[in-house]
């Protein structure tokens, strides 16, 4: 039998967010086909790595928290349906400068943030002084006059693993996944939606496009403002790696200074890792003008001996100085550094869930959670006002839109 091109919702982008919402819709009886471009999980997006941070108390806002909290509780459920790993409670270190003048996320006192955050949530956390941290994680050379925020129940998720297993469990419930298949266009049509690919046409009541930096692609200049970003992982070899095991050391974010280039962030090696070697990442502004941008393709020796010499060096003891892999990620970001997610403008049909803004995975789950909702109830669903799409309108075009192909 020939597959349906028919469904009640039609997703677009099989990511970290589209792969929640696909579940969940198949989770709660919805019709529903979801399209990628690729084959999910892939590492041409935004949602690969191996590990992702997740935390709690979210300095970002209070809006995230429940997202957080949510998404820890979905990711134990999934483990108990598939028998997967998804979620490593090692703990989550953030340190900042005792002044609170790091910015993060376009936050400025992150850990002061995360701790109140924390507090006003109830979730389990420590404020540790400097001398705590470095007893504890003498993998860390702190300067002695930092203040940091550790929350024990945080530490990492591993992002293939989630994305595949909600996969999974959605063809089981019923959905379809379509994969390698490239989305031309989406069009409202007689009180429906048709999204064209390069292959057919599928007809649905409501589309998700949760396409991450090819969404603008899609949508046109509505989501102009958000920037494509490309960022850089890398992994360093330790000499010793139990001192870098998830029950010696946590996934951390550390802020060492006044502006937005100055913090990078990093993991334990995670149990069974195929690249014994600890991962470190930081957060740039540096802008690609489409997803295939060739500055994604850049020199990657050259990026990890600057994030060796201007990150690690000094600050993280015992890593060898040449990384034994790199690989390249794309970050897309709103102007204001919140999610966007809602329906577009008056129209009722399309739901965008793009862009996480380099804090999304964390919360991703319980996004594809929102999402169902938003099917179901319309206006009525609990979407926060900080993620509205219609809000990108007071902001300029961004440098990186050129209405690239999706």
């Amino acid at each position: 039998m020939k597959p349906s091109t028919r469904a009640e919702v039609i997703v677009i982008g099989l990511g970290a967010v589209g792969s929640a919402a696909l579940y969940q819709l198949a989770k709660h009886g919805v019709e529903a086909i979801g399209i990628d471009r690729f084959s999910p999980p892939h590492a041409l997006g935004s949602s690969h790595g191996k590990t992702r941070m997740t935390r709690q108390g979210i300095g970002e806002g209070d809006a995230y928290v429940p997202l957080a909290i949510r998404s820890h509780e979905i990711w134990r459920e999934l483990e108990a349906e598939t028998g997967e790993d998804l979620l490593l409670a090692c703990g989550a270190l953030i340190v900042g400068p005792a002044d609170g003048g790091a910015l993060l996320h376009g936050k400025a006192d992150f850990v002061g943030r995360s701790i109140a955050a924390a507090q006003r949530f109830g979730v389990p956390h420590e404020a540790l002084a400097s001398d705590d941290v470095a007893r504890r994680f003498p993998q860390l050379g702190l300067r002695g006059d930092e203040r940091t925020y550790f929350e024990p129940g945080g530490g990492l998720v591993y992002p293939e693993r989630c994305i595949a297993a909600q996969l999974r469990r959605a063809e089981r419930l019923g959905a379809r996944v379509v994969r390698d298949q490239q989305v031309r266009r989406i069009d409202e049509v007689g009180g429906g939606v048709t999204v064209s690919t390069t292959a057919t046409a599928y007809q649905g009541a409501t589309v998700i496009v949760a396409a991450g930096a090819w969404a603008p692609g899609l949508v046109g200049a509505q989501l102009g403002p958000l920037a494509l970003q490309p960022q850089w992982l890398h992994w360093f070899a330790p000499l010793d790696p139990p001192a870098y095991a998830p029950h010696r050391f946590p996934a951390f974010i550390w802020s060492y200074g006044p502006g937005p280039d100055d913090s990078f962030y990093g993991f334990p090696i995670a149990p069974g890792a195929a690249t014994a070697a600890v991962k470190v990442a930081t957060e740039t502004t540096e802008e690609a003008s489409s997803p295939e941008d060739p500055r994604r393709g850049a020199d990657s020796a050259t990026a990890a001996a600057t994030m060796f010499s201007r990150h690690v060096q000094g600050r993280l003891e015992g890593l060898s100085p040449r990384a034994v892999r790199s690989a390249a990620c794309l970050y897309t970001t709103a102007p204001d550094a919140d999610f966007v997610i809602g329906p577009l403008c008056e129209s009722r049909r399309v739901l965008i869930a793009s862009a996480c803004s380099g804090h999304g995975f964390k919360h991703s789950a319980a996004v594809g959670e929102l999402l169902y909702e938003a099917v179901r109830l319309g206006d009525k669903a609990p979407i926060d006002a900080a993620f509205d799409p219609n809000r990108l309108a007071g902001f300029r075009l961004h440098a990186s839109f050129h209405s690239a192909e999706p």
